[in-house]
């Protein structure tokens, strides 16, 4: 009996791992762009694409929905899904979201003992100059862009968030990246800017100011929204046509 107990665990536990794990592969199809804004999902091509049956998909792209990735189209009499386009008031919204969470945890890495303030400064800092750096280089690089900026917002939060928000941010922010990786595509020439913002962001937290902290990373990613707004105003929407 406990043997089979132990089966039926053991069963539901690669289950999930499996879902898990397919919900992972789709989302960063759709994150990193090569399932485009408007793309029409059908089960059975991802399945063949991942090399797994209908229920791990299924399950991924109810989640995905759930979250914001995927909407319901109607097509016909059924709603089909599609990608979720990118659109100016979504970015807009994802963009006040994050910079909220993110204002947060700055605001709690603002509070902590002057040692650890002063370590983080310097990681901030270090990470900041490479993003500098890369802006200036003769050969811009989009991917190393995206990859310096992420990983400038994730070194304060994960200095001054909690569990709870963590969660949030971890649930929230990827979505927000299909937008930063248009953002950091077609706004090369102004990253310059958001290297000084991010060294305002730095000062109030080296020198314990909790609110300027909050304060600057909302600035920064309010800021980023109208900038990317621009670009979306003059290139269209994606995927919503």
């Amino acid at each position: 009996m406990a043997d089979t107990e132990d089966q039926v665990r053991t069963g539901r536990g690669r289950q999930v791992n499996r879902e898990a794990e397919v919900y992972g592969q789709i989302r960063e199809l759709i994150v990193h762009g090569r399932l485009a804004p408007g793309t029409r999902i059908i089960e059975t091509e991802v399945a063949a694409r991942l090399g797994v049956s209908r229920t791990p998909v299924r399950s991924a792209l109810q989640r995905l929905q759930q979250e914001g990735y995927i909407i319901a189209a109607a097509e016909g009499r059924k709603a089909r899904p599609v990608v979720a386009p990118l659109t100016r008031e979504d970015a807009l919204e994802l963009f006040e979201i994050v910079g909220g969470i993110e204002g947060l945890a700055s605001r709690r890495a603002a509070g902590l003992d002057p040692q650890e303030r002063e370590e983080l400064a310097r990681a901030l800092d270090d990470v900041n100059q490479r993003l500098h750096q890369a802006t200036r280089s003769e050969r811009p690089d989009r991917n190393l862009y995206f990859a310096l900026d992420n990983e400038f917002h994730h070194t304060y939060v994960a200095a001054g968030a909690g569990p709870r928000l963590r969660a949030l941010h971890e649930a929230i922010k990827p979505q927000a990246e299909r937008y930063i990786h248009l953002y950091t595509s077609t706004l090369l020439d102004e990253m310059g800017t958001s290297v000084q913002e991010h060294a305002s962001i730095i000062e109030a937290i080296a020198e314990g100011d909790e609110e300027g902290a909050q304060r600057a990373v909302q600035q920064n990613w309010r800021n980023a929204a109208l900038r990317l707004s621009r670009i979306i105003d003059a290139l269209g929407e994606r995927g919503s046509w």
